[in-house]
């Protein structure tokens, strides 16, 4: 029986805790264990509330789970909520330690550790400022705790590794490591600090710890890697040679990622001025004969539908797309978790578009799919939009490393000219049997060409002559039909669970893009031996495939669905492809990635009850009328404490100087 351990560090951001947390995961992770990091982060840039946790197990796992085992506090916030606010957002993450758990608290939040009302968990404070004042003294500044406040997130981690029971000095070589070129007496500094916080914390708390980390499996070759590193790593193995982008959360991580390689691959990242230069750019690039693609979220996509009309209509070999969902509409929520942009990835534009559409969902398919799209841009002609979403981009996992030997780039048909064939000969739309005309790459000889957004003839000039609009519609429309053929049905769809024809499965769970971690976990704990519940996870959207889904899903009892959208999209998507009618959706659009506990919950209670619209939140499934009663019950909770002042964010030393 597999086991798991959760760990959380809450504080205002820019306070440091996504580095503690990061140094801590690679630590265990050279140890041999799994680690699935998250972050949920606030969409300004200092001050409002963060917190990171890690699952740490000793087989793979591929989501969080609601319960915490140990929460570090930073701040009064990460206890009791922020209840300085008119309307608070949240009430802390007390009610999440699991029975047993503890909580790891700086002793200048003591009065904020009185309010919690839990007598089932233990409340360990930590003289943060005093054993950070020693560490000061040894380096010879003392009486400047106060001015170094920064470096409580390290003590904070020390604290933590000890209750763990992990060896510090593994966790002390990341921290040199994460200090890189500044890596003397300022990361000795941190080390000095986090040992005193360490032995502390061992010397008084460690031995009443409940909760244990699992033995450490076999160490084996793996790698610790976020999504958005995934995606950029993909980009580079697959040639891109121009990546264009306009900052946005979440997708600014992948190019500002990709700006620290640039140097050292034939790759230009080019940061427009805003997204409708982005995707032209893209496009130009496209048809100059580089690999060339554009990273956005919601927001920047929307100004983007007249590009990918340009690079279909002038059949330009892409560009790639990467589209970050966040929750929307409009600038929404900008640093949180949705699933809302599969219909409008679909349908974006005038006209009938032909765009390939993939949603890869986790970090290794978001690698391979990525690689891939820029070989169907260049086989098929056609914009490829690859949907990832948030929750993706950020989370910390262990994998195995990147399998790249079979990784083969095609660049598709491109046009060599005949020997002494004369300037002119060449047509860059001609009509072809399967649809692709050879494109010629500028300086290819005899290869010169036209093409415009406006209809145009085989040679590239604008016509509107009906035989010719017909034929033109159908070459560019029927290049999908010609993926659907050629591309493998194991990349379109992936089938888990029982896939026996003579009986039908009890309960089909179909799931898309980020959801699909938490299904996995969720039935590797309700069903291991997969014989209720069998999981379709869908990953090309378009082309569709239509004839393999509509038979899964009639071979099935019940199917649930699950969205991390409103309005229940993939449900809308496969009844439109497939005619069937899912017969149970559940939602979650509260900002929130699916966790493993609510995909549970929400599968039994689809089960007993049979209802046709579940909507889950914060590990339960809930009724509608539950934001209300969590936005009155958290009015109550501010009248109920005293004043709170909002907490201050910890500077760097001379910061204001």
């Amino acid at each position: 029986m597999s086991s798991s351990f959760s760990w959380m560090i809450g504080g205002p951001q820019g306070s440091g805790l996504n580095v503690s947390a990061e140094i801590l995961a690679r630590s265990l992770s050279r140890a041999g264990y799994y680690i699935f990091g998250q972050i949920e982060y606030h969409s300004n840039i200092k001050g409002k509330h963060s917190a990171y946790r890690l699952r740490v197990s000793d087989v793979p796992v591929h989501s969080h789970v609601e319960a915490v085992h140990l929460l570090s506090a930073l701040d009064e916030e990460t206890l009791v909520g922020d209840l300085y606010h008119e309307f608070p957002a949240h009430r802390g993450h007390v009610h999440e330690i699991a029975p047993g758990g503890a909580i790891l608290y700086d002793a200048e939040q003591r009065k904020f550790a009185e309010w919690i009302e839990r007598d089932d968990i233990l409340l360990w404070e930590m003289p943060y400022a005093e054993l950070l004042e020693r560490a000061l003294a040894e380096a010879g500044k003392p009486g400047q705790a106060r001015a170094y406040r920064i470096m409580t997130n390290t003590l904070a981690l020390g604290a933590s590794v000890a209750v763990l029971g992990f060896d510090f000095e593994p966790v002390a070589q990341a921290i040199r490591e994460s200090f890189g070129m500044k890596a003397g007496k300022v990361a000795q500094l941190n080390v000095n600090a986090a040992k005193y916080a360490y032995e502390y914390a061992s010397e008084r708390f460690a031995k009443d710890m409940k909760y244990k980390l699992p033995v450490a499996p076999a160490r084996r070759e793996q790698i610790l890697v976020k999504g958005t590193q995934a995606v950029g790593l993909a980009k580079i193995q697959a040639g891109c040679g121009l990546q264009t982008y306009y900052p946005i959360s979440p997708a600014t991580d992948e190019s500002v990622y990709l700006e620290n390689y640039q140097g050292d691959y034939n790759l230009l990242v080019l940061q427009t001025e805003d997204e409708v230069a982005a995707i032209d750019a893209a496009v130009m690039g496209a048809h100059g004969g580089v690999r060339s693609s554009t990273s956005t979220s919601g927001p920047g996509f929307s100004l983007m539908p007249e590009g990918l009309g340009f690079a279909a209509i002038t059949e330009a070999p892409g560009p790639v797309v990467l589209l970050y969902q966040r929750g929307g509409p409009s600038t929404g929520l900008p640093t949180r978790q949705e699933q809302g942009d599969l219909l409008f990835a679909l349908n974006a534009g005038q006209g009938d578009i032909p765009r390939m559409v993939l949603a890869p969902g986790d970090i290794q398919e978001s690698f391979y799919d990525t690689f891939d799209a820029f070989n169907y841009a260049d086989r098929y002609q056609v914009p490829v939009i690859v949907l990832v979403d948030k929750h993706l981009a950020s989370c910390y996992q262990t994998l195995p490393v990147f399998d790249t030997s079979k990784l083969k780039i095609d660049r598709g048909l491109i046009y060599q000219p005949a020997q002494g064939s004369p300037n002119g000969d060449y047509l860059r739309h001609a009509f072809t049997e399967n649809g692709i005309s050879p494109r010629a790459i500028p300086g290819t000889p005899n290869g010169i060409f036209w093409t415009t957004t406006d209809e145009h003839d085989p040679r590239g000039h604008i016509t509107e002559g009906i035989g010719n609009r017909i034929q033109m519609m159908q070459k560019r429309m029927n290049k999908l039909q010609l993926a659907a053929r050629e591309i493998p049905d194991e990349k379109k769809f992936c089938l888990f669970g029982p896939k026996s024809a003579q009986k039908k499965t009890p309960v089909l769970i179909v799931a898309w893009g980020s959801t699909k971690g938490a299904v996995l976990d969720a039935l590797d704990r309700a069903d291991p031996q997969r014989q209720n519940y069998s999981f379709l996870q869908l990953r090309m959207m378009r082309p569709f495939p239509t004839e393999q889904v509509t038979q899964l899903l009639q071979g099935a009892a019940k199917v649930i669905s699950f969205d991390g959208n409103y309005s229940g999209q993939i449900a809308t998507l496969i009844r439109a492809e497939t005619g069937f009618n899912i017969h149970h959706q559940v939602v979650k659009f509260d900002g929130r990635p699916f966790s493993e506990d609510e995909i549970i919950v929400a599968i039994e209670k689809a089960v007993a009850d049979g209802a046709e619209r579940l909507i889950v939140s914060e590990g339960q499934v809930v009724p509608p009328e539950y934001g209300l009663e969590q936005f009155n019950k958290m009015l109550e909770l501010r009248k109920k404490r005293p004043k709170m002042l909002a907490p201050m964010v910890p500077l760097p030393p001379g910061y204001n100087k």
